[in-house]
């Protein structure tokens, strides 16, 4: 029960803070233009969470909650709201107990924040001292690249490539 709480908590943090994050934005055009050029957090792009069968907890979610699942979890569709004609997505995952994936951090969740313009943002996180585990990746929906928090939270960024989502899974997500 606390991972749905915590859930439905961040979804609307997440939410709140991309509303508030747009307007600003619309308030200051240099700002937005200064910001894109050095690389930024947009919103949250995934949540990830360890789980003793994802199978199972996906199964759950999908005939409790609704959600739409495949074998990667549930991608949610949402309006850009600078761009509204732009579709985004959210991706949520259910991984093995056993995952790897979120090592070196031992902890039992991931955040995926959605960013632009990746490499400066990594340029600077690299001069500020923040550890960056691995480097850029390039698939076609999108970049990607962890780093720790100070209390060694692996974090996941990802400049998301939305149309090829649009493209794979229109029709499919939760709405």
């Amino acid at each position: 029960m606390k991972i749905i709480f915590f859930l439905s908590a961040l979804l609307i943090i997440a939410a709140i803070g991309a509303i508030k994050s747009t307007e600003k934005n619309k308030s200051n055009p240099e700002m937005k233009n200064n910001e894109e050029q050095k690389g930024r957090v947009t919103g949250v792009g995934g949540i990830f969470f360890k789980s003793k069968d994802p199978d199972k907890m996906k199964d759950w979610y999908n005939q409790n909650l609704g959600l739409v699942t495949n074998e990667y979890g549930s991608l949610f569709e949402f309006r850009k709201s600078d761009k509204p004609e732009e579709k985004a997505y959210l991706q949520w995952s259910a991984f093995s107990e056993k995952t790897k994936y979120f090592e070196p951090s031992q902890k039992e969740f991931m955040i995926n924040y959605r960013v632009e313009n990746i490499e400066s943002l990594v340029e600077e996180l690299k001069k500020n001292g923040i550890q960056v585990v691995d480097s850029i990746e390039s698939y076609e929906y999108g970049k990607f690249v962890h780093i720790l928090d100070p209390e060694n939270n692996k974090i996941e960024l990802w400049e998301p490539v939305d149309s090829e989502f649009t493209r794979l899974y229109d029709g499919q997500t939760t709405k």
